[in-house]
């Protein structure tokens, strides 16, 4: 049989059959014709799969990642170029210039230079050379070099060529360049080299590309409405908070608005919290390195948390990155009896866990998190009613904040994994019953995952959907048998005796940072009024005339404990109307000599165009029964 030969440096030439050489054809499946690629694997391997397939994309994003390579060394004359990258749902390449790097203005060229070198229908060759000659290649790049050398085996690395332009051959790709037409270059960042802080930063050009068309328009509208979500952008537009690498990464800085509303928040889960029986507590964020050699987080959370501080005289302290070993020792400061329990304890508990520099993001991954914690003591006994009082306690908060969509998910521990987890089969498997019997009596739908469990016990994870479709734990409820052990914890029964607890870990929204992140994506910035920085907008027509009417509503709405703005800036009022709306303030009033002269106000509500009149005590009636049913529709 004719075919296609590919060219192995140094090695022995692999001929290909037929049709490879066409990139793409069809089999039947059902009587019906299905599009198949070809697609080379590193070590030359050549195999069909479906155009449809997760495989098939990949592999076009790679080849997509050498065009934009290739593409960027032929128009920037001694770029250094760093990783390309086919990713989920993109691709990139990070690079690094002399001089001013690409711009966002240059990403339209450098696509049409993509698209031009796909036309050309260069075949793309699997090449192994020396690691030395490769090097010497690209001698002043001190980016590829490094690469090169890691990726080196006995001497040899292998790469995938077209025309003049080289990738390392770490993933499949298409053997055809000429499948990459619906291709989009989407942005440039900042990225650190391997993604530590503190190595130098590179360019990084993202970018897309499908095999159909009406799947990139798809996408990119799916992408307009990510970046319309994103709380990074919302948090900036509305001044809620800010993050600035130079005084700490990961570390958001809260701005009055935004502390407004997990102010609110706060307030909420406390009273919420205490109305269910829970003691609110305050422990400190340092606590002794032994505590949590004893909780088992050292051994096996440690890539986790922050260094050690030596406080010069063998005492070790360490950044908090779990509250529970602080609840602990509020459990074990006194004797306790079996009349005490449940004893239900719980903390808004400021936690520190290192991240690294590439993976943190706006409020969602940060270094330093309020976490909404509790910790609840039982006897046996007690587990069932205890469980699902927590839940019920969950899923009436998820009312209040109109979150509809979620599942429940049993997170067992993988038998196998021994290093993850403690061992204790006896434990594991009496804790994983009692969990399943739990949700079995509540008549709950629920899904079992292995390997989703904490090291120390099984949990139910409260799983939503975010604003663009992506699965999150939200909450959680764990049991947890090891840590009374590992920490020796005791109530005195009505017996006499001591007897052992089990202890209950529970979260209901998370981390203050990452729920904020997760509600701004959700709302698209318009909170609900409950829950809005600013909740009245007064406009007077004339600052001079009506001014003071303005300033008198604010006092009596202040007074109702109603967040209350007057805009007294000498700007037109047409402007200062559509700011308000900009800023998604919920109700806008504007206030001239009709509403002066009857004591009422023009009323504007958040998305609608039309203005309504109203008295003041009926507006005072309609704001705060939206406040007080927490503005759901119902």
């Amino acid at each position: 049989m004719g075919g296609t030969t590919l060219k192995l440096l140094f090695s022995t030439s692999l001929t290909l059959p037929k049709w490879v050489a066409l990139g793409a054809f069809f089999y039947s499946k059902g009587g019906v014709y299905m599009p198949q690629v070809a697609i080379m694997l590193p070590n030359g391997t050549v195999e069909k799969v479906d155009r449809e397939s997760k495989e098939s994309l990949d592999a076009l994003r790679q080849v997509a990642a050498l065009l934009l390579k290739a593409a960027l060394q032929d128009q920037f004359k001694g770029i250094r170029l760093g990783e390309a990258v086919a990713e989920e749902d993109q691709f990139f390449v990070d690079s690094d210039k002399d001089n001013q790097q690409v711009s966002a203005d240059e990403l339209e060229g450098l696509e049409r230079a993509v698209k031009k070198l796909a036309k050309e229908n260069l075949k793309i060759e699997l090449v192994k050379v020396s690691v030395d000659d490769a090097v010497k290649a690209v001698e002043g790049d001190q980016f590829s070099s490094e690469l090169l050398k890691e990726n080196a085996e006995d001497g040899q690395v292998s790469l995938y060529k077209m025309g003049d332009a080289t990738i390392l051959a770490q993933a499949p790709i298409m053997l055809y360049a000429n499948l990459v037409k619906n291709v989009k270059l989407l942005s440039v960042a900042g990225a650190y080299w391997k993604g530590m802080s503190s190595n130098p930063m590179l360019q990084r050009i993202y970018g897309t590309v499908f095999f159909k068309k009406e799947d990139l328009e798809a996408d990119l509208k799916a992408r307009q409405e990510a970046r319309e979500r994103d709380h990074r952008v919302i948090g900036n537009q509305l001044d809620l908070f800010f993050v600035d690498p130079k005084v700490g990464a990961g570390l958001p800085y809260w701005m009055p608005k935004g502390s407004t509303i997990r102010r609110t928040i706060e307030r909420y889960v406390i009273d919420k919290e205490v109305g269910d029986g829970y003691e609110h507590v305050y422990t400190p964020v340092l606590m002794n390195l032994d505590a949590y050699k004893t909780s088992g987080h050292w051994d096996h959370y440690r890539e986790d948390m922050f260094p050690p501080m030596d406080m010069g005289d063998g005492e070790l302290l360490e950044l908090r990155p779990m509250n529970c070993p602080s609840h602990i020792q509020i459990y074990k400061h006194h004797i306790r009896s079996y009349r005490e329990l449940p004893l239900r304890i719980a903390e808004l508990g400021m936690m520190h866990r290192y991240e690294k520099s590439g993976a943190l993001s706006g409020l969602q991954r940060v270094r330093e998190m309020t976490l909404n914690d509790g910790h609840t003591f039982v006897a046996l006994d007690q587990i069932q009613d205890e469980f699902a009082k927590i839940l019920k306690l969950i899923m009436d908060v998820y009312k209040d904040f109109n979150i509809n969509d979620y599942t429940f998910r049993l997170s067992y521990r993988d038998p196998k994994n021994t290093e993850k987890y403690f061992a204790n089969d006896e434990m594991w498997e009496r804790s994983q019953s009692m969990l399943k019997a739990a949700m079995d009596s509540m008549g709950l739908d629920y899904y079992e995952a292995e390997g989703e469990a904490a090291f120390y016990g099984p949990k139910l994870d409260i799983q939503t959907k975010t604003a663009l479709g992506n699965d999150e734990t939200m909450s959680t409820i764990q049991l947890d048998f090891m840590l009374p052990e590992k920490f020796d914890l005791h109530y005195v029964g009505e017996d006499g005796k001591q007897h052992r607890p089990v202890m209950i870990h529970r979260g209901v929204v998370g981390t203050m940072e990452r729920f904020v992140a997760y509600l701004t994506e959700i709302y698209k910035g318009a909170f609900p009024t409950w829950l809005a920085p600013n909740q009245v907008n007064i406009i007077p027509v004339s600052d001079e005339k009506h001014g003071d009417y303005a300033d008198d509503l604010a006092r009596e709405f202040r007074a109702a404990q109603l967040r209350t703005v007057v805009d007294h800036r000498s700007e037109k009022m047409g402007y200062k109307i559509r700011e308000s709306q900009t800023q998604k303030v919920p109700y806008t009033l504007v206030v001239g000599e009709d509403e002066v002269a009857n004591g009422t106000v023009s009323v504007r509500k958040y998305g609608e165009k039309d203005q309504v009149s109203m008295s003041k005590q009926d507006f005072l009636d309609l704001i705060l029964h939206d406040v007080a049913t927490y503005s759901r529709e119902d």
